[in-house]
């Protein structure tokens, strides 16, 4: 079995493609689940952010793994198979796995150097495991990608390459000014509550507003987030209902939303309305774009005559400069949501500011790169050339462990044997028999078998493994044994 990785992210596809794609959690839970139905696929963990989503599979073949797992992702997502392959990418065994280690390090990340997707993998590594579609692979793999997530926030300065998307949505709202000094007196209203809402939320109380009010589609959970920022010392922080987030727009300064909607939960409507300011949907509406080149129409399909209403209305309204007439900034607006959650056609309305997914790509894309990323790069290449070998040695291991109970099984039947022939032994002499033919088997055995875990943990050492069974004429079901046994060990893997 192989390592099969096929998805799309901010690099490889625009954010109205990556909008329509995403997945809600029932939808990934029933991915997981019809992944590992399929033939090809033995294990199977997604990986879905605000600007990736991801399957993870082991498969047995190549070829088919890439068009199941391919069409999968469509099925899923809503978008056709035909639409969503140009924006596909896919990586195999060593490559898929420096992919996922590189993710976890950040330096896949919108924003270089951000942690916070090393939460997400943790979240799809339980996910995995919750609904046993993650295996011996993926539990190694996912909590490999871990560890060296963590090693390279903690062993070099790749953090210092780009901060948080919640800090850099921040920055860019605050558009050159310190984000302590602009966020000083002002009232925030963060809608959802989820992970990225409770960062933005934290964000901001560290940054210094003066008040913070969450707005939740579940009140339970927006006052959860409230009480969690009490006890960090923000005492100017209230829950409110979904309903009352018209009223709020009203008195804040900040918005930040980031919730599961699949509709538009703030309209460019609604915030004009908020700011007493005029707003003619129709007057508005972005200018057609350019046609695209020749070369460049395969690629970007006409998904607007295929998605839905919905999803067109949020993507045809791209986040564009604020016209140099807009006046002073009253209302400061940052989407994180995936799709987005805020009409891009706000920014048009007199005194708003949006920074929204897109922008923020867009405005990643010139960030300095530090050393550190090469440094973490390397560390990346290192740790992919360990796991392989890792994984190689492992893959070997059960038929050694057959291979010396074999020979266990064989001394014993040996001294059974010499019991029958030599039954006045006594048992000093017995078990001296006993040590001494145990030794010249393990004599034996060692150089062997400590050989071929070196050669197995070499590239192309996957055939030595079959080669050790042949010549020993070893017992394929003893090995499948032995290696259920060690996937079922509930130590395995931890660290």
């Amino acid at each position: 079995m192989s390592l099969l990785v096929v998805g799309l992210s901010h690099r490889s596809a625009p954010v109205s493609v990556l909008e329509r794609a995403s997945l809600a959690a029932e939808a990934q839970v029933k991915l997981l689940q019809d992944t590992l139905a399929a033939e090809p696929a033995a294990e199977a963990a997604v990986l879905a952010t605000c600007n990736r989503i991801e399957l993870y599979a082991d498969v047995d073949k190549f070829h088919a793994g890439v068009a199941e797992l391919s069409t999968l992702l469509a099925q899923h997502s809503g978008v056709g198979l035909d639409e969503l392959t140009p924006y596909l990418y896919v990586h195999y065994e060593d490559r898929a796995v420096h992919h996922l280690f590189s993710v976890a390090c950040g330096l896949d990340s919108m924003v270089v150097g951000e942690g916070q997707i090393l939460g997400q993998i943790k979240d799809a590594l339980a996910r995995g495991q919750e609904l046993h579609t993650a295996g011996r692979l993926l539990n190694d793999l996912f909590q490999q990608a871990l560890r060296v997530g963590k090693r390279a926030h903690s062993e070099t300065g790749i953090d210092r390459a780009g901060q948080s998307l919640v800090t850099f949505g921040l920055e860019q709202l605050a558009d050159g000014a310190e984000v302590t000094e602009w966020a000083a007196g002002k009232r925030a209203l963060v809608i959802g509550a989820g992970s990225m809402s409770s960062l933005a939320a934290a964000t901001l109380a560290r940054a210094g507003v003066e008040e913070i009010v969450v707005a939740n589609r579940t009140r339970a959970r927006a006052d959860r987030l409230v009480e969690i920022l009490g006890q960090a010392g923000v005492p100017a922080a209230r829950a409110v209902e979904m309903a009352e987030v018209g009223n709020e727009l009203t008195r804040a300064d900040v918005v930040v939303s980031c919730t599961g909607a699949t509709g538009l939960v703030l309209t460019a409507a609604a915030v004009a309305e908020a700011l007493g300011a005029a707003y003619d949907s129709a007057a508005q509406a972005p200018e057609a774009p350019a046609a695209p080149a020749a070369d460049e129409l395969d690629q970007h399909a006409a998904w607007v005559e295929n998605g839905s209403a919905a999803a067109q209305d949020r993507a045809v309204r791209p986040v564009a400069p604020r016209p140099a007439d807009a006046g002073p900034v009253r209302l400061h607006l940052l989407d994180l949501a995936m799709p987005r959650d805020i009409d891009g056609a706000a920014h048009r309305v007199a005194g708003v500011r949006l920074v929204d997914i897109e922008s923020l790509a867009e405005a990643s894309a010139d960030a300095p790169m530090a050393a550190d990323v090469d440094q973490v790069r390397t560390m990346v290449a290192e740790e992919v050339a360990a796991f392989g070998a890792a994984q190689r040695a492992a893959h070997i291991t059960p038929t050694v462990v057959a291979l010396r109970t074999m020979a266990a099984d064989v001394v014993a039947g040996e001294i059974a044997r010499l019991d029958g022939r030599l039954p006045d032994l006594d048992e000093k002499q017995r078990a001296e028999i006993t040590q001494t033919v145990r030794r010249v088997v393990d004599k034996l055995l060692h150089a062997p078998t400590v050989r071929v875990k070196q050669l197995a943990s070499e590239p192309g050492g996957a055939g030595y493994a079959d080669a050790l069974r042949e010549l020993f004429d070893l017992d394929p079901q003893t090995v499948a044994a032995v290696s259920r046994a060690d996937l079922n060990d509930p130590n395995r893997g931890r660290s």
